[in-house]
């Protein structure tokens, strides 16, 4: 261990672009106000930036994957690039949600979790959770990801049972 790289006593510390406390986790200031000063994107290389800052914060944002579905049909090869209605909401949508500075609470052992999963038509959802002391739920993870075509089959409630199960298995 360097002791020159490490800090005791401290309160917060920052720590590869988030900020963590004994609270909790939250993302670093800086990384927020970038995706908040952003324009809407004009072409594919913008939407990709915007993409890739977007999937570094991703643990942190309910439902990501939903949220950026508008956007998916313009990163297709052969689509003109056209910044829609859909894609401006959803965007917008995104960043007040940044703006509520969402946190995430560390672990604390010997407590149950409470797992929710969501299934939307294209994205599976998931919401880890565990209550404090004072009985208010805390979000420790999220987790979301589009559905292979294959799974575009399910109905909404087995497509919930299939990826709490074969998410728990791996």
């Amino acid at each position: 261990m360097n002791p020159s790289k490490c800090a005791f006593g401290v309160t917060s510390e920052k720590f590869l672009g988030f900020i963590v406390r004994q609270r909790g986790i939250e993302i670093e200031q800086a990384k927020i106000d970038d995706i908040l000063r952003m324009p809407e994107p004009r072409n594919f290389h913008e939407l990709k930036s915007l993409q890739g800052k977007l999937a570094y914060l991703r643990r942190f944002i309910s439902n990501l994957v939903g949220r950026c579905q508008p956007f998916s049909r313009l990163m297709k090869k052969d689509i003109p690039f056209q910044w829609d209605e859909a894609c401006d909401k959803e965007f917008k949508s995104i960043k007040s949600y940044l703006m509520k500075h969402p946190v995430l609470v560390a672990l604390v052992l010997g407590r149950p979790l409470i797992l929710y999963v969501t299934a939307q038509e294209c994205s599976v959802g998931i919401l880890l959770a565990q209550k404090n002391d004072e009985g208010k739920e805390n979000v420790l993870y999220y987790l979301s990801r589009m559905m292979a075509p294959n799974e575009l089959k399910y109905s909404p409630i087995e497509s919930c049972v299939w990826h709490s199960f074969s998410q728990s298995r791996s």
